[in-house]
């Protein structure tokens, strides 16, 4: 016997929507114009505060997913494809609306003419039907197309961009890797995965963001280009940067300059040599050891670092190995507090350890 949900009452069907994953919600609102509307005024009314909007764009494909306040990955809810895909024949009914649509178990597909206007569809429908803005940004150097379009879409800044290397693509991304850095805005998260040629280099500026990955091809990045960054966090991976170059930007920080950073780490393709490093930089202290938390939870473990101090009074902790230096501002009244560090959600980063 049908169950008669548009006749249900709204309490009742708000308990029924929460029921709900993200993508079972997409599905069932391409049942009818009744049952999205349904959806629809659901969430004006009771917007998931705790759901962040995805959108990525990879090579000819697009799709939406939604991360949910459970955690763990973001579950699609929708992609788009182009109809030369599509491998049945195309009943020209069901392409009456511009797109043809395959229901599955995980994810609605739909197939599209256009690939942009594909993807934009998508993004706009399921923006709409959840009352979200796009959170996420992740593409490939074929559509940094999307850049712009969410810069005119919406009012809100990205809070996450990510510029994925397209594996099919032999070549660099120079040309798009420039754009992207010149055109993109994201509060929280700048990760480049791409690959640059042995020539590219940028001379803009780097951010404003709070956390910039630069993972693996950073051998473009120049003195200019950290002394140009705003940011807090930089990883910067196959990092050719000199000795000398990395004095100076010491020193640079010593005065003032990068005011928001307090975590760096430079990754280096070749072994460099700090043999004169004590010598450059009036080390105030040495064999430091403690402990920086990154991003993704993981700790940084120090054990042999040397303290500078900036004109201003702060303190940072710089460490180097064979292969890397790490940089680290002391920021806080309890930086030998191990136990407030161990706290959950613990807005302490730094934890210094006491030297018997």
């Amino acid at each position: 016997m049908p169950f008669p949900i548009l006749r249900t009452p709204f309490v009742v069907l708000s308990e029924i929507i929460s029921l709900l994953e993200p993508n079972e919600i997409v599905t069932v609102s391409f049942c009818s114009k009744n049952i999205e509307r349904h959806l629809k005024g659901h969430y004006q009314q009771r917007k998931p505060l705790e759901w962040r909007l995805c959108m990525v764009v990879f090579n000819y494909s697009g799709l939406v997913s939604i991360r949910t306040s459970k955690g763990g990955e973001p579950i699609t809810v929708i992609s788009a494809e182009r109809i030369l895909r599509f491998n049945d024949p195309i009943p020209r009914s069901l392409a009456s609306n511009g797109h043809v649509t395959e229901f599955s178990t995980d994810c609605l597909t739909l197939y599209f003419e256009n690939r942009v206007l594909g993807s934009k569809t998508i993004v706009d429908y399921v923006a709409d039907l959840f009352n979200l803005d796009v959170h996420e940004l992740a593409i490939d150097r074929n559509n940094t197309w999307a850049i712009d379009w969410i810069n005119e879409w919406q009012e809100k800044t990205l809070v996450f961009f990510e510029f994925m290397e397209n594996s099919d693509f032999n070549g660099n991304d120079d040309e798009a890797l420039d754009y992207a850095l010149r055109n993109t805005r994201a509060s929280e998260y700048c990760i480049l995965e791409n690959n640059a040629s042995e020539n590219f280099r940028f001379n803009g500026e780097l951010g404003p963001v709070n956390h910039l990955l630069i993972d693996p091809y950073g051998h473009w990045v120049t003195l200019n280009n950290l002394i140009n960054s705003d940011a807090i966090s930089i990883v910067v991976r196959q990092c050719r940067l000199s000795i000398p170059n990395l004095y100076s930007f010491i020193r640079h920080w010593r005065t003032g300059g990068s005011p928001r950073l307090t975590f760096m780490i430079l990754e280096f393709e070749n072994q460099p040599t700090f043999e004169h490093f004590v010598d450059e930089l009036d080390v105030l202290e040495t064999d430091i050891s403690g402990e920086y938390r990154l991003r993704d939870g993981d700790n940084w473990d120090f054990e042999n670092g040397c303290s500078i101090q900036r004109n201003d009074g702060v303190k940072a902790v710089i460490e180097f190995g064979d292969e890397h230096f790490a940089m680290m501002v002391c920021i806080g009244e309890h930086l030998y507090d191990r136990d407030n560090y161990l706290k959950k959600n613990s807005d302490q980063q730094f934890v210094l350890h006491q030297n018997v």
